[in-house]
């Protein structure tokens, strides 16, 4: 008996104080945001019950992480995959609408939104994969191989369609491959990839929107034209690869010998990533195409698109340094800021809490993260360190993309902030995650 107590002392000793401190500040910013962004509507104690609940459940689940060592989930990686695939198959036959997006598990009083798991779970898996064949990093199979394991989980989250789920992906595998020493120029090849994937739908967005602007006869408004006709595209693309291959042939000549490997692979990131491109395109909504890109000006549509940022930074400067107080602030209790409760939380706490309370807020993120970095840097393991550098990874990327966002400094991409946002998916993965963390962090010293 004295053996079992002195082993939940060491656990609860082990606890990253810090890290948690962090993560209850978060969420106690969180409940105060939330009931003042949902106060005009008299949703207030309902939004915060539900997440509350979420939050009690998501607790559970920390406890239950933190005590499980984290090492076995590397044993069973493969299996923790298909658990992964399954969930995000199975949301698209018995899943239910939400937002245009068939992603969500409804039980009536609460829904679930499983990719937020599998995100979790494809950290898991990706770091199990790379610290078994860490000393295959540099070559092509390897790559080939975790781009496989990324393609399981974005062709099925695309099918739903959920485009900003699958944009935290890349992040994740780009940092991790890069920690393990992979070849810098087949990450070059993912980032080119990832870029068509993305750039393309939202160059045909962005060519749509200036066509209204631009007067006739203008070398911008040609541009424009010529770029809308899909051939003269496909024409660009094709010259960018013979032109690759045309300066490796002449640099080959010139007795610099450069694989052929390299221009091969390249060509075929371009070529892949605009055929890519094509189902993400179809995918997207035509407001969601308008959200990404007139971030740039959304002065190009204010009453629809470009409506979301103004009004966001119109809430945030409003605030000044000190804010207008909790449940004054005139642009999120007169209802101006869409989405005031979920994806643009921050307005709600820049205006209210003004600049103090903003940066608070920063810095307890920059808290949280510093301190899974630190648990990377001391875990026992090279596993342990790649799992804490994943979810640190995916965390910075969430929110510097929706601080960004909500400042008119990044697209709007629906993401929510961790520990912030309300909803119960996200709440409950982020204390998954955490409880992960925690679990490595008691472990570096310990065996069980």
């Amino acid at each position: 008996m004295v053996q079992e107590k002195n082993l939940l002392e060491r656990l609860i000793s082990s606890i990253d104080v810090w890290l948690v401190l962090a993560v209850f500040m978060l969420i106690s910013i969180s409940f105060f945001a939330i009931y003042s962004a949902s106060f005009a509507y008299g949703l207030s104690f309902r939004y915060i019950f539900v997440q509350a609940v979420a939050v009690g459940i998501g607790l559970v689940c920390f406890l239950f992480l933190t005590s499980f060592n984290y090492q076995y989930y590397k044993h069973f990686s493969k299996v923790v995959y298909i658990l992964s695939l399954m969930l995000l198959a199975a949301v698209l036959v018995f899943g239910s609408f939400k937002r245009g997006t068939k992603g969500w598990f409804d039980f009536g009083f609460i829904s679930f939104q499983p990719v937020e798991i599998t995100k979790i779970m494809f950290v898991l898996v990706l770091s199990a994969f790379l610290d078994i064949r860490v000393k295959m990093s540099k070559t092509l199979p390897f790559l080939i191989s975790v781009f496989a394991i990324l393609m399981g989980h974005l062709i099925l989250i695309m099918m739903q369609p959920d485009f900003s789920s699958t944009l935290s992906y890349f992040p994740v595998t780009l940092v991790l491959l890069f920690v393990v020493g992979a070849n810098p120029f087949y990450l070059f090849c993912i980032v080119v990839f990832g870029g068509l994937v993305v750039g393309i739908p939202l160059l045909d967005t962005f060519v749509n929107l200036q066509l209204k602007f631009i007067q006739d006869g203008t070398f911008f408004a040609k541009l424009a034209i010529f770029l809308k006709n899909d051939k003269n595209v496909i024409c660009i693309i094709f010259s960018i690869l013979v032109f690759i291959i045309g300066i490796w042939r002449f640099l080959w000549k010139l007795k610099i010998e450069i694989p052929i490997v390299y221009p091969v692979i390249l060509c075929l990131a371009i070529s892949l990533g605009s055929l890519a491109s094509i189902p993400v395109e179809k995918s997207l909504k035509d407001y969601q195409r308008k959200r990404l890109i007139v971030f740039l000006n959304p002065n190009v549509d204010p009453k629809g698109a470009g409506y979301n940022i103004i009004q966001s930074k119109i809430a945030i400067g409003s605030g000044k340094i000190l804010g207008k107080g909790f449940k004054k602030g005139t642009q999120t209790q007169l209802g101006f800021l869409p989405e005031q409760h979920t994806d643009f939380i921050f307005s709600v706490i820049g205006e209210e809490g003004g600049w103090l309370v903003s940066q608070a807020t920063i810095i307890i993120y920059f808290i949280f993260i510093w301190r899974a970095l630190v648990i990377a840097k001391e875990s026992r393991d090279r596993y342990g360190s790649l799992i804490a550098i994943g979810i640190a990874t995916m965390f910075a990327f969430y929110v510097v993309i929706n601080i960004g966002m909500v400042m008119g400094m990044m697209p709007v991409t629906g993401m929510p902030l961790p520990l912030l946002s309300y909803g119960g998916s996200s709440i409950l993965s982020s204390l998954c995650a955490i409880g992960v963390l925690c679990s490595i962090n008691m472990r570096r010293y310990m065996y069980y």
